[in-house]
């Protein structure tokens, strides 16, 4: 009776099926438009609670999963500008995780960020940024 509850306490414990099946990592990619037209060669920082990465659009790159959410921030020069939130969404094994670990098995692949995924694919939409010159109606003279 002692082992039987030891097995099933050790199972309920490494239970984490997105956690074991599933990768910590994903590859995104990330691109920028304006007004619904492509900008290419944007500087983005991607953020989660697991770490930064940085691409320029459009680009690929592979994060680690997590399961809060990416904040990106793109800029061009210094004419566009843009920022955006995804939201990580659970994946299927999650799931079969609950059932099987229950909330210890849950617990585990929220803290790897393995049993959530982010969209494959991120937008920016960028907005034109207003010179200097553009708000006070001067135009500097170079010396």
């Amino acid at each position: 009776m002692k082992n039987s509850f030891l097995i099933i306490l050790i199972a309920l414990t490494f239970t984490g099926c997105a956690s074991i099946t599933g990768s910590r990592n994903q590859p995104v990619s990330i691109t920028t438009t304006h007004e619904g037209k492509p900008i290419t060669g944007a500087y983005c920082n991607l953020v989660n609670d697991k770490g930064n990465w940085h691409s320029t659009t459009p680009g690929s790159v592979v994060i680690q999963k997590a399961y809060g959410d990416m904040s990106i921030t793109c800029k061009k020069d210094d004419q566009y500008s843009g920022a955006n939130i995804f939201r990580s969404s659970n994946e299927g094994a999650v799931w079969g995780n609950v059932l099987a670990g229950g909330l210890i098995g849950y617990a585990v692949d929220a803290s790897s960020g393995a049993g959530f995924s982010y969209p494959p694919t991120m937008n920016i939409e960028l907005t034109k940024l207003i010179s200097d010159s553009a708000i006070t109606g001067k135009v500097e003279k170079k010396k």
